[in-house]
């Protein structure tokens, strides 16, 4: 378990424990909250009026269930992206997503009530299927289904659900908010850090064929200090080396080529 994702959970739990629903509390920190809970029905906006809920909504859940779930898939697809992005732009991935579910809450349900990690866990999830997109996920421990199609019916699951009205109060433009900014986030980290698609494309393009396994990628690989290294990128790495091994480059997708090029500092 890394560290943040540890804290998280801890703080999701922990807050859970002590702001029920139903308590006045509980709606000043909801986003889009009726005024005064349980007294009137009088309606004000979390903006500008409430800014703090933007933020706050993220730690509070409706039941048991949708805390239990939240913290499943933090605790399944977290620790893996902490590790590989780091502590700073694993917290920026987190609150950014958790923040553009507020966004496209206000766009596109702006009178719903909204509670809950989902938005945060969709961007966390979303960055998984990023740098994992062949990875098996057991749904319900039993149906293997490779994250980048989990993500693909989610998306779809979630977009038919908030244009059609159905979904017994989920806030599926949440969801939609989450997944999208934080797809958007790590494509700028990308940038950001020199190593955008574009890039990466056109030097396996220049130093390697379709038919040919790169042996500049190979030996830089090779020289991957794996003691000095998380021990989740550690087995990500030797995962990724054994693959190489047995069929070559071109078995790897660009981002996990680019994962082994920042492990090797190339």
């Amino acid at each position: 378990m890394t560290p943040w994702v540890t804290r998280l959970l801890v703080a999701n739990v922990v807050v859970f424990l002590v702001v029920q629903p139903g308590t006045l509390l509980y709606g000043l920190l909801t986003l889009f909250p009726p005024a005064v809970v349980g007294i009137d029905r009088v309606y004000i906006p979390a903006m500008p009026f409430r800014p703090w809920t933007v933020f706050t909504y993220m730690f509070l859940h409706a039941g048991f269930g949708h805390v239990f779930f939240n913290m499943i898939g933090l605790f399944f697809f977290g620790p893996r992206l902490e590790a590989r992005l780091g502590p700073k732009n694993f917290l920026g991935l987190y609150f950014l997503s958790g923040l553009g579910g507020a966004a496209f809450s206000f766009l596109f349900s702006f009178s719903a009530p909204v509670v809950g990690a989902s938005a945060a866990v969709y961007g966390i999830l979303i960055g998984f299927a990023m740098y994992w997109p062949r990875e098996n996920i057991y749904i319900w421990g039993i149906l293997p289904v490779q994250a980048r199609w989990l993500v693909m019916a989610l998306i779809f699951i979630s977009l038919y659900s908030g244009i059609s009205g159905s979904g017994g109060g989920t806030a599926h433009f949440a969801h939609l908010g989450g997944l999208a900014v934080g797809a958007g986030y790590l494509k700028w980290l990308d940038w950001h850090k020199g190593k955008g698609r574009r890039e990466f494309q056109q030097k396996v393009h220049d130093s390697s064929s379709l038919h040919r396994p790169d042996g500049e990628a190979r030996a830089r690989w090779a020289g991957i200090d794996l003691a000095s290294i998380h021990e989740l990128n550690r087995r990500e790495v030797e995962g990724l080396l054994a693959r190489v091994d047995g069929g070559g480059v071109s078995d790897l997708s660009i981002e996990e080529r680019q994962f082994l090029d920042r492990m090797s500092g190339g």
